[in-house]
């Protein structure tokens, strides 16, 4: 079995577009910025061996504020720009109760399951309580990078850092006082 980091998107990988304290996706690939030191981040992370998998909440699409195209296509942009092994979606809105939709673990357990990864072994590196929840649930080490919006913060994350450059040399030293 491998090791992975499940990565969230917006605030993670890119820049969320805050609107009312609040964060939200780029509305296109032009609108897309990803942030300061992810590729090198995920470099760092790949050559430790890890999988690296972005699992992502999309539910504009069901609230019919963006589309599928859209999303998939600034998906297949990331995949081509940075060093990933996948890209889980969900498209759902709370209402629908589907089991991909963070805090669910779903999305991260479907990738494990394709990517014979070890939970107990992995790491969930998101910026918001679903992430941190959804990667408890799932079996993995939690880790909140930490933003300035309005929404309640989790308070059960095993570690909390300001970028996903802070997230990956916070998991390489741990990895290596394991060793």
């Amino acid at each position: 079995m491998t090791r992975a980091v499940f990565l969230d998107r917006d605030g993670v990988i890119n820049r969320a577009v805050l609107r009312a304290g609040l964060p939200h996706p780029p509305q296109s690939v032009q609108d897309l910025e990803i942030l300061p030191g992810v590729h090198e981040a995920l470099t760092v992370l790949r050559s430790a061996g890890f999988r690296l998998v972005v699992v992502t909440n999309q539910p504009d699409v069901a609230r019919g504020v963006q589309t599928q195209a859209t999303v998939e296509a600034i998906h297949g942009f990331l995949l081509r720009t940075l060093p990933l092994d996948g890209v889980k979606v969900c498209f759902h809105d709370d209402a629908d109760r589907c089991s991909c939709r963070k805090p669910a673990p779903g999305m991260i357990l479907e990738a494990a399951r394709e990517l014979d990864v070890d939970l107990a072994r992995s790491y969930m590196v998101g910026d918001r309580w679903r992430d941190i929840e959804a990667g408890e649930r799932a079996g993995t080490t939690t880790i909140l990078i930490e933003n300035d919006t309005l929404e309640k913060k989790p308070g059960n994350a095993a570690a909390r850092v300001g970028s996903l450059r802070e997230a990956a040399e916070w998991i390489i030293a741990r990895e290596k006082g394991r060793t």
